[in-house]
């Protein structure tokens, strides 16, 4: 079975606006990824998020790219939310009521553990609280 990682909004942002701070590392591991046929697993909860953070800071166009990108890739696939994963995602958020974790985010830990994801592709320090591997790191 291939590698894969979790892409989560703040790695798909960073991928597709060139003035992210992680624009250029993020760049770099897809590279990378790809010559490893590593594949990239996201959420459709993590495509709305960054469909509407493209748009709410003026990036319609990367808005489109991202949809365009996804349905062309043979390297990313959509999961999607269903209903036993509803309710898993909703006992694990409340279960952590002491974090500050979104549902997304909680959709997402549930799926890689359910997937045996390790990595994500964020910033999101969450990830890490979460006791995955972030791997892009935010400029200090």
């Amino acid at each position: 079975m291939a590698r894969e990682i979790l892409a989560d909004t703040s790695g798909l942002y960073a991928l597709l606006v060139a003035a992210d701070d992680c624009h250029g590392a993020a760049c770099a591991l897809l590279k990378s990824a790809a010559a490893q046929a590593t594949r990239f697993v996201l959420t459709d909860y993590v495509l709305d998020e960054t469909a509407t953070l493209l748009r709410a800071r003026g990036h319609r166009a990367a808005a489109r790219d991202l949809f365009d990108a996804i349905v062309a890739s043979s390297a990313c696939r959509v999961e999607w939310m269903t209903a036993e994963r509803f309710d898993k995602t909703k006992v694990f958020f409340l279960r952590h009521a002491d974090q500050p974790w979104s549902f997304t985010d909680c959709f997402s830990f549930v799926l890689m553990r359910e997937l045996r994801i390790s990595e994500a592709l964020t910033k999101d320090s969450h990830f890490a609280a979460a006791g995955f591997s972030v791997l892009l790191a935010p400029a200090a």
